[in-house]
């Protein structure tokens, strides 16, 4: 029998001449099991570095864990994106599945109750004065009592009868009725005083977008929260796992999804006056990419989604291609879960190196998943998957192998042959 390889590949920096002499060798019938192994090994090696050549559906596992934790100048690209690899366990999908985002209570600090009620400008008041006698200055035989219609002026007061001007705004009915009350002490028989509240457009907030009504939704004195307000507007058209919420406050911003508003009480915060908030529809999607049966961009299409639900939408890894010990998922993660992860000596590390969030302060990670084991099974069910979270099936390395080698020309069965042996050395 004889072999032939031809070849001409860039290795560690030469050209290899394609001249048949200069890779041939005869072997005779009787040839043995090892030699046929040396020379599989010999093809790899020098395939392996002519791989990175080959047409691919992305980076290797390799690649992707050769660039975790260096610099751009580690990597050799001056722009290149700092992250580290997190392998998930059982304690790594617990740790990413119990955090809770506060994303409204960090921004606005908001904890407690609803604050105080107060009066403001535009208001309509009703302002009710008693006496004792027929006499008085409010009273008849017919009646002992008077009620005023007031409307809070732009200079936060208004004009009471032998009172004189009063200030509204910034004080709570109470407070207001004791300063008319103290005025009238003198003048009027035995007097009391009871102030009511009409339309209240300074005690108001705003519901727009994906609502059923859109509305200016005025606010009791008990104070209300965020899904109050939304539901006085008719609630969403959405389902909650794809509606979000923002909320504007002066010149502050900060948006959360609807399921975690209405799963976790601390991020339903009360409203108060003058905010707007506005209600959108995001459908929650991730992106499935590499040795996969579908790459696409995929809905959730559900309240909760894990990595396992996700790879099955995409109808699974490619049993011919997939690397079962290569599935990563892309992230920017919120900073306590990054920290929790890495610990502050690793995070300082990666930003001194030039790690960076993104826009809403989020850092890169990517989580390793190893399908080769069974409790991966489990671990999978665990890890949650998040709205634009990219995964990846890594290809195995025989499969750029197999493709090198048809390139140079040289037997495939070499490849089935040495696939074990690519396999140990990409890892």
């Amino acid at each position: 029998m004889k072999l032939v390889v031809r070849r001409s590949v860039c290795f560690q920096g030469h050209q290899i001449p394609d001249q048949e002499a200069a890779c041939q060798q005869s072997y005779g019938p009787d040839l043995e099991y090892r030699d046929l192994m040396r020379v599989t090994a010999i093809v790899i090696c020098a395939a392996l570095a002519g791989c990175q050549a080959v047409p691919g559906e992305g980076p290797l596992a390799s690649a992707i864990n050769e660039d975790a934790g260096r610099s751009p100048a580690e990597i050799g690209r001056v722009n290149a994106a700092v992250f580290d690899i997190v392998d998930v366990d059982n304690h790594t999908a617990r740790l990413v599945s119990d955090y809770v985002s506060t994303a409204l209570k960090r921004r606005f600090g908001i904890g407690g109750g609803p604050g105080r009620a107060v009066i403001g400008i535009g208001d309509q008041l009703k302002v009710t004065i008693f006496e004792a006698g027929a006499d008085g200055l409010f009273s008849t035989n017919d009646s002992k009592q008077a009620t005023i219609d007031v409307v809070v002026q732009p200079d936060g007061t208004a004009a009471i009868p032998y009172v004189g001007t009063v200030r509204f705004a910034g004080r709570t009915l109470e407070q207001a009725r004791q300063e008319i009350l103290a005025s009238l002490k003198s003048k009027a028989v035995e007097p009391d005083v009871i102030i009511g509240m009409g339309d209240t457009p300074s005690r108001s907030v705003t519901v727009a977008g994906a609502v059923n009504r859109s509305a200016q939704i005025p606010l009791n004195l008990s104070g209300e929260q965020i899904t109050d307000v939304i539901a006085k507007a008719g609630g969403p058209t959405s389902q909650p796992y794809e509606s979000y919420v923002t909320l504007v406050r002066g010149k502050k911003t900060g948006t959360a999804l609807l399921k975690s508003i209405v799963e976790n009480p601390s991020e339903n915060i009360y409203v108060q006056p003058g905010d707007q908030i506005f209600v959108t529809r995001d459908p929650r999607t991730f992106t499935l990419l590499g040795a996969v049966k579908s790459n696409s961009r995929i809905e959730f299409g559900a309240n909760d989604l894990n990595l396992l639900e996700a790879v099955a939408l995409g109808r699974g890894g490619n049993d011919e291609t997939v690397n079962a010990k290569g599935y990563f998922l892309f992230r920017y993660e919120d900073p306590e879960v990054v920290l929790g992860l890495l610990g502050q000596r690793r995070f300082d590390e990666l930003a001194r190196k030039g790690m960076q969030p993104d826009k809403d302060g989020r850092y890169p990670i990517v989580y390793r998943f190893d399908m080769s084991h069974a409790d991966s099974l489990l671990v999978g069910q665990t890890f949650p998957v998040k709205s634009r979270d990219v995964i990846y099936a890594s290809r195995h390395p025989a499969v750029d192998l197999t493709k090198f080698l048809r390139v140079i020309g040289a037997p495939v069965g070499i490849a089935v042959q040495g696939a074990a042996i690519s396999n140990n050395l990409s890892d």
